[in-house]
């Protein structure tokens, strides 16, 4: 869910992966898709990622073949046989997702009908013409229409020169305000700390010292991580908010450079490198074992994890010790402008060279807005995209009534992050910020090193991406 699955690597927006931890396992459990799952098992048997893009008639001259590239744990088996069975005219050849297969798709004007794609950092592929404007086929909607969607959106449209405003180039399926807090009260209490507030922000700098307090070292390893940032999976899109809050810019108007030698850029790289250098939390240089905080926080190891509301979903097997004990908090602020945003927003478009395109509107009626969408938000594993499921979002367990509460007045501060249609590079801003940052944790560096360093880099890299643009 972007959340929906959610995360993974932001660089400059553009994120490489975004799975969600346990997102396979909740659906695999879901009695209400069991039937379905096993009608769709022929089909998807015969439909393997090998088995060919899409073309007309399969078989039945009337009946279109849809070929769509998603994940199976987000659009599954029992979501393709309900389709097909509204839709007896299509059929559907899934393809799983597969990024560097779909560039060469793309590249290749041999694109699938309908794929997974992800609204913040969608400026590069909107500028290259890759997608197809939805807002025609929205008009003609009586479920996806402009005012039925959350702000979340704006980040696939794109008005010919920057994102935010213009027509869709995509609808997400689900989301996070991302860089809002999980914790575990009982090792607040077990270090005489008070918890997090559910409601009012805590500063960055405030964070950082309650993560000290809250990490136990012993012979030299790390008992208890006061604080995890979820730092193998990105570092452009925290950075990135904490500039905006500050009131900053990442980009010139013209979207072509960076300056991360700006007061509000130092600031925000000094705090990440103080972060790794009180050693409260993974970093690049000392990571979680498998790359996440989930494990961490599970075995009581971390007390506080930034992550957003999705991550919630993973709580609900876990044991009354663990639902008991975690609370959501809102996303920390360095400086005076609340900004909450989401790092990725995965969602769905339709190619600007798809054969099959109202078709591929319908299967987007059908998963945005259809029984999917409304599955996805019932689950708790992210916010949905549209007004009217917000309450959906469940309550029944006290940490999810907390989580609602919480999550519905952070909504007020969702922003969106700024996005170069230039940074064509998939991981080029998280790249540049790793390295240099680690050069500065391991002082070979100042932090105003590292952030001269970054905007070089970066710099060349949007050169590069503006020359191949054009």
């Amino acid at each position: 869910m972007n959340a929906h699955s959610e995360f993974p690597l932001v660089g400059g927006g553009k994120p490489m992966f975004y799975g969600r931890i346990s997102r396979r396992r909740l659906l695999s459990s879901s009695a209400l898709l069991a039937a379905g799952a096993a009608a769709a098992t022929p089909l998807l048997g015969a439909c393997s990622a090998s088995s060919g893009r899409s073309g007309g008639p399969s078989g039945n001259s009337k009946t279109v073949t849809l070929t769509v590239m998603y994940k199976t744990d987000e659009l599954t088996k029992a979501h393709i046989a309900d389709f097909e069975s509204k839709n007896p005219g299509i059929k559907i050849n899934f393809v799983e997702y597969d990024s560097t297969r779909l560039n060469a798709m793309l590249a290749s004007n041999e694109p699938p009908d309908f794929v997974r794609a992800v609204a913040v950092g969608s400026s590069s592929a909107n500028a290259q013409e890759l997608y197809t404007a939805l807002d025609p086929y929205m008009a003609k909607s009586s479920v996806l229409k402009p005012e039925h969607l959350l702000s979340v959106n704006d980040s696939f449209r794109w008005d010919g020169t920057r994102s935010g405003q213009g027509p869709y180039y995509g609808i997400v399926k689900d989301w996070s305000q991302d860089a809002t807090l999980w914790y575990n009260r009982a090792l607040f209490e077990g270090a005489k700390i008070q918890p997090l507030s559910t409601t009012e922000p805590i500063s960055y700098d405030e964070l950082l010292e309650i993560g000290k307090k809250l990490t136990k070292k012993s012979g030299g390893k790390t008992q208890v991580y006061g604080l995890g940032v979820e730092w193998a999976w990105g570092l452009s899109a925290p950075i990135m908010m904490m500039i905006l809050q500050q009131g900053g810019q990442v980009y010139s108007a013209d979207l072509t450079e960076t300056d991360m030698t700006t007061p509000e850029a130092l600031r925000a790289l000094r705090w990440y490198v103080d972060f790794a250098q009180a050693g409260v939390g993974p970093t690049a240089l000392d990571p979680a074992p498998d790359g996440a905080d989930l494990s961490l926080f599970l075995a009581k190891r971390m007390a506080i994890t930034q992550d957003g509301y999705w991550y919630g979903g993973n709580f609900v097997e876990e044991s009354d010790e663990i639902k008991n004990n975690v609370a959501m908090a809102p996303a920390p602020v360095m400086g005076d402008k609340r900004i909450s945003p989401t790092y990725v927003g995965w969602g769905a478009a339709i190619p600007s060279k798809a054969k099959h395109k109202d078709e591929a509107w319908k299967l987007m009626e059908y998963f945005m807005a259809g029984p999917p969408s409304e599955e996805r938000a019932k689950s708790g594993w992210g916010i949905p995209a549209l007004k009217a499921q917000l309450t959906m979002l469940p309550q029944e367990l006290p940490y999810q009534k907390q989580a609602y509460q919480t999550q519905q007045a952070e909504l007020q501060y969702a922003g969106q992050l700024p996005d170069s249609p230039y940074m064509v590079a998939s991981d080029g801003w998280n790249t540049v910020l790793d390295k240099q940052l680690q050069r500065a944790i391991k002082k070979e560096i100042t932090v105003e090193q590292a952030g001269k360093a970054i905007t070089d880099e970066v710099n060349k890299l949007l050169k590069q991406g503006k020359d191949q643009i054009g």
